[in-house]
């Protein structure tokens, strides 16, 4: 009778294996052991993990294989980061992803880690068709509003692209640009390009944020990026309002009066 294979060897085998009708499996499955069982549950597991992200990728990708499949080639998706704090600037990307893009785990990029957005930010640069930024500081800001500072952000983003797009894909926005465009309440849910656009504007502005907190210390914003946290807002109260502060927002409006 054949010798089993031990657990370490089967934990082995079972990396080499990625299909569920691998006949391979059939042995590991009749094994009573429950080292066995174990490592076999722990694949079938990471089995359903990998699915779910290419089902989400799949799904995800509809809205540009729509675009896609009418022979539009370039499609921009465009999201913000940076409206409601009270500090520094409105960020916006464009991201424009060819039709063979394969970066797995992009999401919105509020659902994910500060790391995974680090190591996604990188891979999305290196995959895309190409990449704009729009920077829109708090003087625009205070001058303007924050919606219409957005709006200037997204376009500057799409101005800033090295090749033009034929659509648009806006998270919860309308633009005044001649581009066609489609709007989505929670695009960076709905859009891979729009949530690709979502961890390119959210790393480069918390980068930005980590350099001001060098410059501005005592408002902790290379943790909250400028949001309105206790840190801050004791940091506010102690120091008054930094350079980088947004004067028309209430919490500093209130410390400058």
């Amino acid at each position: 009778m054949e010798k089993p294979l031990s657990i370490a060897a089967i934990k082995e085998l079972l990396t080499t294996i990625s299909d569920s009708t691998d006949e391979r499996l059939l042995a590991i499955r009749n094994d009573s052991r429950k080292g066995a069982a174990s490592a076999y549950k722990a694949w079938e597991n990471k089995l359903k993990k990998q699915q779910s992200i290419l089902d989400k990728q799949a799904e995800m990708l509809q809205i540009e294989r729509y675009f896609w499949e009418q022979g539009t080639q370039y499609i921009a998706g465009i999201d913000e980061v940076g409206r409601g704090p009270l500090a520094g600037p409105v960020v916006a990307a464009a991201v424009v992803l060819p039709k063979d893009f394969d970066v797995l785990g992009i999401n919105d990029s509020k659902q994910l880690s500060s790391a995974k957005r680090e190591v996604l930010f990188e891979q999305i640069q290196e995959a895309a068709l190409a990449i704009g930024i729009g920077v829109k500081d708090h003087h625009i800001i205070d001058n303007v509003n924050i919606y219409e500072a957005t709006k200037l952000a997204m376009i500057e983003a799409i101005q800033q692209l090295p090749i033009q797009p034929e659509q648009l894909l806006i998270d919860a926005m309308h633009l005044p640009v001649s581009i066609p465009q489609e709007s989505f309440i929670k695009g960076d849910a709905k859009s891979l390009s729009i949530a690709a656009a979502s961890i390119i504007a959210k790393v480069t502005r918390d980068r930005m944020m980590a350099d001001y907190d060098d410059l501005y210390p005592g408002y902790g914003f290379a943790k909250n990026a400028g949001y309105g946290t206790k840190v801050h807002l004791e940091g506010l109260e102690r120091q008054g309002a930094c350079q980088i502060h947004r004067k028309t927002f209430a919490p500093v409006k209130n410390v400058l009066k």
